[in-house]
């Protein structure tokens, strides 16, 4: 990318955008395009193609999305599949319309089978069943992944796709019921010990395993990948090693100080047994995690506390 692109990145207050933004500032591009959900609503198509048409942009990183942790996925499954297939399909028809050179889409580890082989290969997409608990976010993100090798081969558009595995860091949602495991232990954890509580009730069994990358070492995999990388095939984004639900419980306890105990609600489910990225291609492209997880919950720790009346 030359320095001077116009860039657009969609979803840049989020937790995934904002650290393409970030790292996009620190690489020399300054160029960027940017707007909040009040200033355009990806899921309307016709805003969408106004914005396009208006701005053309000659790089998209597509990191709008509608997410959240298990809870969100059941609560709420036809927002999940009806405002992602909106927003992807509006952002990636217009971007090829109106003569973006390039578009990255940003997937999810969730599109894999319930029961893949760990760890996951890119090859084994559509394999199996899904992951019942959130197969509306993974039917949409599939979608994303064939829309965009779709456009390349009837219509030459350059777009990529990675999946990132589970992502934490900076700027992460800290609700209780519609966050992911990580930022909802942390703020379980930190308010337990702030309340004096004597445990913390963690769900499932603790048994199954995830892999956490830290967010800026996405945001640095996607400018990476939009530099250097040009196929149809997507790409895994991982560290390429996991933890038990258990394993990470006891980090953040150690990191928040609690003082109490853990314990296992096992009327809660679990979720997929274990979600591993197979990271081999992402190597052999030339690239590789850096942040510890240890260090990267203590640096999120200390967002979350410096933040903590608007996380």
């Amino acid at each position: 990318m030359n320095p001077q692109a116009k860039i657009y990145v969609a979803g840049h207050r989020g937790l995934a955008g904002s650290a393409i933004v970030r790292r996009l500032r620190a690489s020399g591009y300054d160029n960027l395009v940017q707007r909040t959900h009040a200033e355009l609503d990806l899921t309307d198509q016709a805003a969408v193609d106004s914005f396009f048409a208006s701005e053309r942009p000659d790089y998209v990183f597509l990191a709008a999305a509608k997410v959240g942790g298990i809870h969100a996925n059941n609560a709420y499954p036809a927002e999940f599949i009806r405002d992602n297939l909106a927003i992807q399909t509006n952002v990636i028809h217009s971007a090829w319309t109106h003569g973006a050179r390039k578009l990255l889409f940003l997937g999810s580890s969730c599109i894999y089978p319930k029961l893949a082989p760990q760890p996951m290969p890119e090859s084994c997409l559509l394999t199996g069943e899904l992951e019942p608990t959130n197969e509306w976010y993974a039917i949409a993100k599939i979608a994303g992944i064939k829309m965009c090798q779709a456009y390349r081969r009837q219509y030459g558009f350059d777009a990529i796709s990675l999946m990132p595995t589970n992502l934490y860091g900076p700027g992460d949602n800290f609700d209780l019921q519609n966050s992911h495991v990580l930022p909802a232990l942390l703020r379980k954890f930190h308010e337990a010990r702030v309340r004096g509580d004597e445990e913390v009730v963690v769900w499932g069994t603790g048994t199954p395993r995830r892999e956490f990358m830290h967010v800026d070492d996405l945001g640095a995999a996607a400018v990476f990948l939009m530099e250097t990388y040009s196929d149809e095939a997507f790409v895994n984004v991982g560290v390429g090693s996991d933890v038990s639900i258990r394993e990470l419980a006891d980090i953040v306890k150690e990191v928040t100080g609690f003082q109490g105990r853990i314990v296992q609600d096992l009327s809660k489910p679990d979720g997929t047994p274990r979600k591993l990225m197979d990271v081999g291609r992402l190597h052999g492209l030339g690239w590789q995690a850096r942040v510890d997880l240890r260090e990267g919950v203590a640096q999120t720790y200390a967002w979350f506390v410096e933040h903590y009346g608007k996380a």
